[in-house]
């Protein structure tokens, strides 16, 4: 007994040290092309504020940048905006958001985009702070039920076992590491 005891202990402790030092632990990395490429499928959205008294619309799939700000997702876009039934005016738009895991899902979504800037010619400076909530809100919505990668059954044995050892990610430059881990 006293035997079985011990090696139980000395197992629970060598599993302890092959964790630590990380050597069950396999990272594997999804590319900015390859996000690019699933946002690209995403397709458009419109978006509608105060009974059309502001109209916010993203004309095609904003692009995205990995790693230029720590742990974060840059993001640009070129959408139309209409105050009080104007026509649109083109407003370019630039903005960070963060990375999360929906194992549910088994897929990547942006998580809180929020506008760093919003620039157009034709908008006041006034009208500026309107525009830049109204955009962060459309891209919230945007990327609420639009996932930028998604781990899928039939792809590679890596990506299979992601769906199920997944332990964290971070963001690096053009790409994301998806740490694995059995434990």
């Amino acid at each position: 007994m006293k035997l079985k005891s011990a090696c139980l202990a000395l197992l629970v402790l060598a599993s302890n040290l092959v964790w630590s030092a990380g050597f069950l632990e396999q990272e594997i990395y999804f590319s900015e092309a390859d996000i690019q490429a699933q946002l690209e499928k995403s397709g458009t959205m419109q978006k509608s504020y105060g009974n059309g008294l502001l109209v916010v619309s993203l004309l095609e799939a904003p692009k995205i940048s990995l790693g230029k700000t720590e742990n974060k997702v840059a993001l640009a876009a070129h959408l139309n905006v209409s105050l009080l039934g104007k026509p649109p005016v083109p407003v370019d738009f630039e903005g960070i958001s963060g990375l999360r895991y929906d194992d549910n899902a088994k897929a990547f979504f942006l998580d809180n985009p929020v506008a760093r800037s919003v620039q157009s010619q034709a908008i006041s400076r006034e009208a500026e702070p309107m525009a830049r909530q109204a955009v962060s809100q459309l891209m919230i919505n945007y990327f609420r039920s639009k996932p930028i990668y998604v781990l899928r059954e039939d792809g590679s044995p890596q990506e299979r076992t992601a769906r199920w050892l997944l332990r964290s990610i971070r963001i690096e430059p053009g790409r994301v590491a998806a740490i694995l881990s059995p434990l």
